[in-house]
């Protein structure tokens, strides 16, 4: 646990977790991200049964907030914020992460976080064109930044278990 948050506080000298240093609540959204409201993966689960099942089971993502709420009491509200752009989903952002006692349907990296809001998607009965269908590697690197790689051995899996 020790090395966890000497790594951790390594990032945040290097300038590398933007809320720890006052430039973002969260990740910059990929250019190609669509923008509108978060609903949660368990709205996904409805029309996507196979793929919520393999996330549920097989992904580190879908159980992220666990490593959060283990660190939160070393960690000041900065440092947790910064937690919270990579390790929920939508923190910051309409519909998204507030806290695990507001929103702990948003408290894990879910669906949303890769395949972009989901409310527009699901209230139009599932319209491709309204979801980030498809997926670059480049959408990985707000979270998955060459530094994280190195210091923490975080690889961007761009099916993470869920397809």
């Amino acid at each position: 646990m020790v090395r966890w948050r000497a790594r951790f506080k390594a990032l945040l000298a290097a300038g590398l977790c933007a809320c720890a240093i006052g430039m973002a609540t969260a990740p910059a959204a990929a250019a190609d991200e669509p923008s509108g409201t978060y609903v949660g993966s368990k709205v996904c689960m409805d029309c996507h049964p196979k793929q919520y099942e393999s996330f549920s089971r097989y992904s580190k993502k879908s159980h992220s907030s666990q490593s959060v709420k283990i660190m939160a009491p070393k960690l000041t509200p900065e440092e947790l914020a910064s937690c919270f752009a990579c390790h929920t989903t939508g923190y910051g952002k309409p519909g998204g992460f507030v806290s695990f006692e507001k929103t702990p349907e948003m408290a894990d990296a879910g669906c949303e976080v890769c395949h972009g809001p989901g409310a527009a998607h699901a209230d139009a009965g599932g319209d491709p064109k309204l979801i980030q269908a498809k997926l670059a590697m480049r959408q990985c690197e707000g979270c998955h930044s060459a530094e994280r790689v190195r210091t923490f051995n975080f690889k961007p899996m761009l099916f993470a278990g869920a397809h």
